[in-house]
C-alpha cells in the first residue's frame, strides 16, 4: 500500500484551495515520466479523488523520445495502483539530431516538444487540464535562474492559461524536492532518474545554471533554515513599485521605502 505523508497531502490540500487548481468535473491530464515527482503527483490525485468531496478524473500519460525507452514497469505500476496510464510513441530523439546544434543547450528543446505532444493529446481527448509535477525547489531555483542568467523576474505559478485555453496546474508547488524523494524511497518505489535524460547521447553541453543555482541555494539554506518558507511568502507578497517598473499608473504608489 502506497504511504503519502501529511505534510504532502497537507500541502497539496492547501494549494488547491488556495487557487482552485482541481474543480468539480474537471478532467487532468498528469505528464508522467516516471521520476520521484510525477509519480508522487499521481499518487497524491489518487488519493485526492478518492477523498475529495468532488468529482473529478485525471490520467497520467507519459511521452516517450523515441529512444527505445523501457517504460513497460511505468505502465505496470499505475495498473496495480489503479491509476488510468497511456503511453503517447514520440519520435523527439530523432528530430532533436537535426535542431539541435553541437554545443548548445538541449533541455528547453526536449521540454518544449513534450509540452507540446502532452496539451494536443489533453485538448484531443477532451481534458481541460493538465497537472505538471514541478515542485517548490523548482520555483525558486527558476527565479533564481531567470534573475541571474535572463535579466526577468518570474517562476512558476500554481495556475496559469496556456494560450490553447488548457489550464496548466502545478499541485506540488509548495512540497520540497526532499519530500517527495523521501515519498519513493519509503515506498521502495523504483523511478527514472537522469539515466534517462536524452542529452546523454548527444555532443552537447549539459545544463550548468539549474546545478549552479541549486548549489546556491543549499548554501542559504544551510545559514537560514527558513529561507525557502520565506521566498514561498515573498511569493505572493510582491511590492511591484519598488522595482524598476515603467508603467504604474494603475499601482497604488503609496508604500514604505
Amino acid at each position: 500500500m502506497i504511504e503519502i505523508s501529511k505534510k504532502i497531502t497537507s500541502n497539496v490540500a492547501r494549494v488547491n484551495a488556495t487557487y482552485n487548481l482541481i474543480k468539480e468535473n474537471d478532467r487532468v491530464m498528469v505528464g508522467f515520466s516516471g521520476g520521484k515527482d510525477s509519480l508522487t503527483l499521481i499518487h497524491t490525485l489518487n488519493r485526492m479523488k478518492k477523498k475529495a468531496p468532488f468529482k473529478f478524473d485525471f490520467k497520467a500519460v507519459t511521452i516517450t523520445y523515441g529512444m527505445g525507452e523501457q517504460i513497460e514497469f511505468l505502465s505496470n505500476h499505475c495498473k496495480e495502483h489503479g491509476i488510468e496510464h497511456e503511453v503517447i510513441n514520440t519520435q523527439i530523439f530523432d528530430l532533436a539530431g537535426e535542431k539541435i546544434r553541437k554545443n548548445s543547450s538541449f533541455c528547453s528543446f526536449f521540454s518544449r516538444m513534450r509540452r507540446g505532444y502532452l496539451y494536443t493529446t489533453a485538448l484531443e481527448q477532451g481534458y481541460n487540464k493538465v497537472a505538471l509535477g514541478h515542485h517548490l525547489d523548482d520555483a525558486m531555483e527558476s527565479y533564481f535562474m531567470n534573475l541571474f542568467y535572463n535579466g526577468t523576474m518570474r517562476t512558476m505559478p500554481p495556475i496559469y492559461k496556456a494560450n490553447n485555453g488548457l489550464e496548466v496546474i502545478r499541485p506540488l508547488i509548495f512540497t520540497r524536492e526532499r519530500q517527495l524523494r523521501a515519498f519513493a524511497a519509503s515506498n521502495e518505489i523504483r523511478v527514472i532518474g537522469d539515466e534517462a535524460c536524452p542529452g546523454l547521447r548527444f555532443d552537447v553541453k549539459m545544463p550548468h545554471a539549474r546545478a549552479t543555482t541549486k548549489e546556491l541555494l543549499a548554501k542559504l539554506e544551510e545559514q537560514n533554515p527558513k529561507i525557502f518558507v520565506s521566498m514561498k511568502a515573498a511569493f505572493s507578497n510582491i511590492q511591484l513599485p519598488t522595482f524598476f517598473y515603467k508603467d504604474l499608473k494603475d499601482i497604488d504608489l503609496n508604500f514604505d521605502e
